[in-house]
């Protein structure tokens, strides 16, 4: 079997809907929530028109079918003089799952953080969620205090 071809890049609006679709499944999958979904449609459509300068999406695409996506958010850290990126919701679909798609994510969104001059990456992950924790753990975050997975960069 060959390696995925995966293509790693920022979200725009033509992912849209995508995106909205993996956020309002992630959610019931990781929490039983079901969001409003023209709440939801309206929240990502504002990062994705940066009307929110300090969040943004990334997605992976194979042969253009969206295969997963991460939004992060940058935040300034008073006490470390530097920005913390933090991991605000990742989802991969089912069928991708086990193929690396969280792996490339984690390896893109941590070369831009390190570029940009970020401290480091976060991530809260409920402490019900054992496979979403293990996931992260495998990303080389740890999760040793208050639900929060975090990597500083030195």
């Amino acid at each position: 079997m060959s390696a995925p071809n995966w293509r790693v890049r920022d979200g725009t609006l033509d992912d849209l809907k995508t995106l909205v679709e993996g956020n309002h499944r992630m959610a019931i999958e990781t929490e039983d929530l079901h969001l409003d979904r023209p709440t939801l449609e309206q929240g990502v459509a504002s990062v994705l028109r940066a009307e929110q300068a300090a969040a943004y999406f990334i997605a992976v695409t194979e042969d253009g079918d969206t295969a997963g996506q991460l939004m992060v958010t940058r935040e300034w850290s008073d006490w470390r003089n530097a920005e913390i990126w933090w991991i605000q919701s990742v989802y991969v679909w089912p069928e991708h799952r086990k193929r690396g798609v969280y792996r490339a994510l984690a390896t893109h969104v941590e070369a831009q953080a390190r570029a940009a001059g970020a401290r480091g990456l976060r991530l809260y992950v409920d402490l019900d969620n054992a496979p979403a924790q293990e996931v992260y753990r495998r990303m080389g975050m740890n999760g040793d205090h208050y639900r929060l997975f975090e990597q500083l960069f030195t």
